[in-house]
């Protein structure tokens, strides 16, 4: 077909006898010359690139043929409908009596038309699929620079520190997986499924793991499995009803933060049964007291994370507690502790004396909040080691490490106060930490 045609006409040819191609095309030539006069005469109109060359496909069976013969057409139209019609009085083919029948004439521009259409749509939909809008562009560029370092381990869907972490994070879906590395967990692994992959459980046995699945049965049942091939050390779970891949940033780290000892969930009910037997949520961000009840425990309960801004303001975070020691001590310096001249009195004087004023020291206090000893940040494990009697709190100005953390755990304390968390290959249950 040419180029240039805007029309297609579309016959069937039917003869009495076996003919061939040359002769169907001979036929049309001969029979239809002068038969239209000088301005539609077939060989000149092909000559002029006005009409395309005679496209015939011919079969032959038992004595007789047939076939369709396919004529491109660039004149419009009225002259094509009359060059289809010319076509249709060819009466013989060679020695054979024959046929033909104009069966369609075809406008090529609304094909073509309908294809423009259909594809338009396509990239329209792909346009807006793509297309980022000027007030997203950060937000854009910040989760495709989270999202872009999921990778695999065993085929399966693993965050890039999976591979040689000390601890691992085992979550139920690919989506689990991407959600916790926009929050900077990267090394979380997903199963996938109920059926446990024996990568995932060969993985727990060298590892210290952490299940995080989903409030839901599906999540009770891979935590079942998960127990049964592989190995499980705390138990982390989503709100009853909430999948891991659905939770803000907030719910993720307090989730993480007060992980379970799996030996504790495998004697109860459910993981959420153990939380609530706590008296904390999944979604709780408040640090629940230790084995002691002194003013040091019930003043750490309420330092979360929103007290970043009261400790860099001057103010100072406060609990829900009605007991009113543990108002005061969470509370703001209240009129005693300005008055006193003997140094800090409460829990949020001894974080403002040091993270708040970034100097860079740790402090280690005693049940009664009484500095024991003090010193650079970077000393802060030998003195936790050195110190005696044994600090019940640390408030230290510096990210909390895992050294920290070890010795914190061998000397009995209940307490850390720091600016960050560290990466931990694993953290001690007896000690609790808050970060301001």
């Amino acid at each position: 077909m040419d180029e240039t045609a805007k029309y297609l006409i579309h016959a069937e040819i039917t003869a009495a006898g076996v003919v061939e191609r040359s002769d169907v095309v001979g036929a049309v030539f001969g029979q239809t010359e002068g038969l239209l006069g000088d301005e539609l005469d077939l060989r000149d109109l092909q000559d002029s690139k006005k009409v395309g060359r005679i496209d015939v496909e011919i079969r032959s069976d038992e004595g007789t043929s047939s076939g369709e013969i396919t004529v491109g057409s660039g004149l419009d139209k009225v002259e094509t409908a009359i060059l289809a019609a010319a076509l249709e009085t060819i009466d013989q083919v060679g020695p054979c009596s024959a046929e033909i029948v104009v069966t369609d004439i075809e406008d090529i521009r609304s094909a073509k038309r309908r294809a423009v259409v259909e594809r338009a749509t396509e990239l329209l939909a792909s346009f807006d699929a793509d297309a980022v809008q000027s007030e997203d562009i950060v937000e854009t560029v910040r989760q495709r620079a989270r999202v872009e370092d999921i990778t695999t381990y065993e085929g399966l869907p693993a965050g890039p520190r999976v591979a040689d972490s000390d601890a691992i994070v085992v979550v139920e879906g690919r989506a689990d997986v991407l959600q916790l590395l926009k929050y900077g967990v990267k090394n979380a692994i997903a199963v996938e499924g109920t059926d446990v992959p024996e990568a995932v459980a060969a993985l727990t046995r060298d590892r210290t793991v952490t299940a995080f699945l989903d409030g839901d049965r599906g999540g009770d049942l891979i935590l079942e499995e998960l127990s049964q091939v592989g190995e499980v050390d705390f138990v982390a779970v989503a709100p009853r009803g909430r999948s891991v891949e659905d939770l803000p940033r907030g719910a993720v780290m307090a989730a993480l933060r007060e992980k379970i000892p799996y030996e504790t969930v495998a004697e109860a009910e459910s993981p959420e049964a153990v939380l609530d037997a706590d008296g904390a949520g999944p979604e709780s961000v408040a640090l629940q007291p230790g084995s002691g009840e002194g003013d040091a425990a019930a003043a750490v309960a309420g330092v979360d994370a929103d007290a970043t801004a009261g400790a860099t303001s001057g103010g100072h975070p406060e609990t829900a507690s009605d007991d009113t020691t543990t108002q005061e001590a969470v509370a703001g310096r209240d009129a005693d502790a300005e008055t006193a001249t003997d140094g800090p009195t409460t829990l949020s004087d001894h974080i403002d004396a040091t993270i708040g004023a970034d100097t860079a020291t740790v402090r280690l206090l005693d049940p009664e909040l009484s500095v024991l000893a003090e010193g650079d940040a970077a000393d802060a494990v030998s003195l936790i080691e050195g110190c005696d009697p044994a600090p019940r709190t640390v408030v230290l100005d510096d990210t909390c490490s895992q050294k920290v953390l070890d010795v914190a755990a061998q000397r009995g304390v209940e307490v850390v106060v720091a600016t960050g968390d560290g990466e931990y290959v694993k953290q001690p249950t007896s000690v609790q930490v808050r970060t301001v």
